[in-house]
């Protein structure tokens, strides 16, 4: 079973690599994915078994490129796929890729691939569902699982992404050559993680109030990326405040599933290792250059996750870091932490004085999230009618069901009679 795992990790380390090759070599997204696919199918069959060759890499896109020009040979495949693919490559020039695709297997075209999957003519859900997809190795059904939408929606909404990818990639595999555009294009790859992350640690809707794949999935490929940009610093921050966040993650329900807010949660249940690496990390990053959003927000997680208990929160420091981070990226989510980080070092009405500016603001006015924040510092307050009607009120607006009990078990607690 072990030897079995270790193939599955292996396999899913090596896949974006094998599809960046081929893609690389035959310049089709969607065909060569699919052939990668069936190659992976074949490794993890014959693999366990029969053992981990020595060049796995090599092997797995060997097969796929044989796989490849199988369909491309097949009558079948001529009707679908000749167009795309024979018409543009004469066959004996596949045989003879194909020939050579364990002598070229040795380049590693992971970042490319993600640059890609983060193509900026896809819409965010659907770079997010290539991006699992292809160089996360998910299925389209855990894909559709973590996103609570039937599989048949994703695999459509994978199918229009690789078919935007083939149009609009005139070379499907190079990174962008203007400074600027490879920035923009880093900085899109960096946010879908981000969002891949956040659902996985925090989703959005249903019963669960975590989709660990999602989140550990995060991670993994975050960690490529920054062995493959290792003096990158929003890498590297990223990197940082995925660790120190997702090193509470034990510790956020308790028995029953119910949400443990950050303050009432036992310390001693945190990952102390991932908060070690994610402190060490971003105490390294901070220094080299230039501060970006994701060094500040891990910089405001260590400092949470380096107090032994919450009395012990540096609160200054964190109120001056987001600080930073708002004048830097300004947006009503930072705005509605810091009113948190106000209310600790100036008292709760200094907070609730900070919240009224974001009532007018669209992004945020009806988000149940203002109304949360607002009703824990009217309870800080004192207000408990108000904080109770307001807990009710955040409690209606979220689909999250761990997060709606929650709300309304504060509510209940503060004004059990209240409509």
């Amino acid at each position: 079973m072990n030897e079995t795992h270790g193939v599955e990790d292996l396999l899913r380390e090596l896949a974006p690599q094998a599809l960046g090759a081929l893609v690389r070599r035959y310049g089709v997204f969607d065909t060569c994915e699919d052939a990668v696919q069936e190659a992976l199918l074949a490794a993890a069959l014959q693999w366990p078994a029969e053992g981990v060759p020595d060049n796995p890499r090599g092997w797995l896109v060997t097969v796929a490129s044989r796989r490849l020009v199988d369909q491309v040979r097949s009558e079948q495949a001529r009707r679908r796929r000749e167009d795309r693919i024979a018409l543009a490559t004469p066959q004996a020039e596949l045989l003879s890729r194909a020939a050579d695709a364990e002598a070229d297997s040795d380049r590693d075209d992971s970042l490319v691939l993600l640059f890609l999957c983060c193509h900026p003519a896809l819409p965010e859900p659907s770079q997010i569902a290539l991006t699992l997809r292809a160089v996360g190795g998910l299925t389209t059904a855990q894909i559709a699982a973590a996103f609570l939408v039937p599989e048949a929606t994703m695999a459509q909404r994978i199918s229009r992404a690789k078919q935007t990818v083939r149009k609009k990639s005139a070379t499907p595999l190079a990174l962008p050559r203007a400074d600027a555009d490879h920035a923009d294009r880093l900085e899109a790859v960096l946010h879908v993680l981000y969002l891949i992350f956040n659902e996985g640690y925090t989703a959005t809707d249903g019963a669960d109030l975590t989709a660990p794949a999602l989140s550990t999935e995060a991670i993994r490929l975050t960690r490529l990326l920054y062995r493959l940009l290792p003096d990158h610093a929003e890498t590297a921050g990223l990197l940082s405040l995925m660790l120190l966040t997702d090193a509470r993650r034990a510790a956020r329900t308790g028995p029953d599933g119910a949400l443990v807010p950050l303050a009432e949660q036992d310390r001693t249940r945190w990952d102390h290792r991932r908060v070690t690496e994610g402190v060490d990390l971003i105490s390294r990053t901070l220094p080299r250059g230039q501060v970006g959003s994701y060094q500040l927000q891990a910089a405001i997680a260590a400092v949470h996750d380096e107090a032994e208990h919450v009395d012990a929160t540096d609160w200054p420091q964190i109120l001056a870091l987001y600080g930073l981070l708002e004048h830097l990226a300004p947006n009503p989510v930072v705005t509605l932490n810091r009113a948190v980080a106000v209310a600790m070092v100036d008292g709760p009405a200094a907070g609730l004085d900070l919240l009224t500016t974001l009532d007018s603001d669209r992004r945020t006015a009806h988000h149940y999230r203002l109304l949360a924040v607002r009703a824990h510092l009217l309870e800080q307050l004192g207000d408990h009618a108000a904080a109770g009607h307001a807990y009710r009120e955040a409690a209606r607006r979220t689909s999250s069901t761990p997060e709606r009990r929650h709300l309304m078990s504060r509510a209940v607690r503060l004004a059990p009679g209240q409509d």
